[in-house]
């Protein structure tokens, strides 16, 4: 994903929240599983979070909690496809280690538990405070497009502005005259006439979630099927609105989930809806390329394999790093009580910030953006160090 977007600009409640988001092995069709052991939806608020455990710092990822629960083979395949990333001495020989393995022909469940055990160490991820952080959730969005505009599908998909340039200044508008300025905010820029051309028309809810994720597949009314790939935004900072809809009574204070938000868009569609996404400035424009039925590639420039694959704050990580991540206590309506398991390092986004933050990408289409939008857990994270 473009290094500001990922899929997602983060979709995680954190991205509508709180801020609401290579070298690729072959993976085999029924890898990555589901991450670990996930508890069924809740119906009220969950139970306070534990106590953290002491913290496992040097030992083998077997003295991780959980880590018994774990699907290790799936999880190796996932190390496989996303280790390619790696630019550490330590990180390729690791790859390459298990890699060959892979080559020498099939890898059973044990054999791939044995490998994660041996090959890596493990270092717990600390917040400043020794808080909990937060892990949220994105999705590859699939939406139904026209290529013409009518009563319901008004909105356009625009692509990247020619008067549009990034420098090092940030992002500005390039005038007829020569001068600059800083580039318009969304209001602007949906209130007057196309500033691009249109690559195709969407419900206006669903465009500003694609927004936010950063990219989407797209079914035109042919048939047709295109990815609508991140190509640029105005440089303004991303704003949340699911707290201003709670502040303003819009929602509830626990019942701003993305499918909520994208309800009430939807049922206030106009100039009402209007009035709520311009509390986010930014605007992101897209180009169109081919769908070939496969997982976006993260900001590591590798395909993500679905709940196998986080964003991170390349402050902290480093693409390619295998971690740990344990999340309990989802305090959001319908929320999985917890997520825990292996996860391969491999975008980032604007709202992702922190060394202990994380965005889980959970796959394409209505199923994972439903249980993306009510991921908004505490987390704590461990770096599954190579052994070199």
């Amino acid at each position: 994903m473009q290094p500001e977007v990922a899929v997602r600009q983060s979709w995680l409640i954190g991205a509508l929240g709180l801020v609401l988001a290579g070298c690729a092995g072959t993976v085999p069709p029924s890898s990555p599983s589901p991450i670990g052991p996930v508890a069924p939806p809740q119906t009220q608020a969950p139970p306070p979070v534990r106590p953290q455990t002491p913290a496992v710092q040097g030992d083998s990822p077997a003295a991780l909690p959980g880590w018994d629960q774990e699907d290790h083979f799936a999880a190796f395949h996932a190390y496989l496809a996303g280790c390619g990333a790696a630019r550490d001495a330590a990180g390729r020989t690791v790859c390459a280690r298990g890699r060959a393995l892979a080559a020498a022909g099939p890898v059973s469940p044990s054999e791939a538990r044995d490998f994660l055990e041996t090959q890596f160490i493990v270092v717990e991820a600390r917040t400043a405070d020794g808080s909990p952080g937060r892990l949220t959730a994105y999705f590859a969005p699939e939406y139904a497009a026209r290529r013409v505009a009518d009563a319901v599908f008004d909105t356009p998909i625009l692509a990247a502005p020619a008067d549009l340039s990034r420098t090092p200044q940030g992002v500005v508008q390039v005038r007829p005259d020569g001068t600059t300025g800083p580039y318009p905010e969304r209001a602007a820029i949906e209130a007057g006439p196309p500033p691009s051309a249109v690559l195709g028309w969407m419900k206006a809810e669903d465009l500003f979630f694609m927004q936010i994720q950063g990219s989407g597949y797209l079914t035109f009314e042919d048939g047709g099927r295109v990815r609508a790939a991140y190509a640029a935004d105005n440089g303004r900072p991303f704003r949340g609105i699911a707290t201003p809809m709670a502040q303003q009574g819009l929602l509830p204070p626990n019942g701003t989930s993305g499918e909520a938000i994208r309800a009430w868009l939807a049922d206030h569609r106009g100039a009402e809806a209007r009035a709520v996404t311009a509390l986010n400035p930014r605007y992101i424009f897209f180009r169109a390329d081919p769908d070939d039925g496969g997982h976006p590639a993260g900001a590591a420039g590798i395909p993500l394999p679905a709940r196998r694959a986080i964003a991170v704050d390349p402050a902290s990580w480093t693409y390619g790093d295998l971690v740990w991540i344990q999340a309990e206590g989802g305090n959001l309506i319908g929320a999985r009580a917890s997520y825990h398991g292996l996860v391969m390092a491999l975008d980032t986004g604007s709202a992702i910030r922190g060394p202990v933050r994380a965005d889980l990408y959970l796959g394409r289409g209505e199923a994972a953006g439903l249980e993306a939008g009510a991921v908004r857990h505490p987390l704590r994270m461990w770096r599954l160090v190579p052994r070199g």
